[in-house]
């Protein structure tokens, strides 16, 4: 029985929409061209790079932050807030959490994301990333590191996640159970593909009770 849920970050609890068309600001392309890229990369399974190289050639990325950073030291730039949750997350969280499970939020995210994450005061019992925890998705340990931050055996876990290759399949070979939202590039993607059927595909996170088997109080 299912007694911790884990949560991927983008695109699974955070719209990253403002982030993509920042970065296109920043860039001095149109916001189209940079979503289109970044859903290009997604059907083309390149890293986000190739959208950043596909834009401007040659591009030094962290040197590109360091100086937006410089530029424009308060704002969001390519972080996040609170503003960016999908509006699903806090009533499914709750209902989540109100039922008695665990629960727990675990990505591949830089240190100024856990930052942030931590600052909403989510109804969660743990959040970790790839930065804080040494190892990122898709390694075995990720799913491992993350159902210990839920004091719990991975067989007890759903992982949540909008990929296949980088969430649910490795979260499934780890012995979870495998949820995939069909939101973001990725999400809708990888949904049509075949090995999406090892997954529980939902479109919104107040599907989660039902796909566990746990009823709604």
């Amino acid at each position: 029985m299912v007694r911790a849920v884990v949560f991927d970050v983008g695109e699974t609890l955070i719209d990253e929409t403002r982030i993509w068309t920042r970065w296109a600001d920043r860039l001095g392309v149109t916001r189209l061209t940079m979503l289109g890229l970044v859903g290009a990369a997604a059907a083309l399974d390149r890293p986000v790079a190739w959208a950043f190289e596909a834009v401007r050639p040659g591009l030094d990325l962290d040197a590109e932050e360091a100086a937006w950073a410089a530029a424009d030291p308060d704002g969001l730039r390519s972080g996040f807030d609170a503003d960016d949750l999908y509006p699903d997350v806090l009533p499914a969280m709750t209902a989540l959490r109100d039922g008695g499970l665990r629960l727990v939020i675990a990505g591949n995210q830089p240190p100024a994301a856990l930052a942030a994450l931590r600052t909403m005061n989510l109804p969660v019992d743990a959040i970790g990333n790839s930065a804080e925890l040494g190892v990122e998705k898709p390694a075995p340990e990720f799913f491992a590191a993350a159902a210990t931050l839920a004091g719990v055996d991975p067989t007890d876990v759903a992982y949540v996640g909008d990929r296949t290759d980088n969430d649910v399949l490795p979260a499934a070979d780890a012995g979870m159970l495998p949820v995939l939202i069909r939101r973001g590039p990725w999400g809708h993607l990888h949904a049509t593909r075949p090995e999406a059927a090892r997954a529980h595909v939902i479109d919104t996170l107040l599907d989660l009770p039902r796909v566990l088997s746990y009823p709604v109080p």
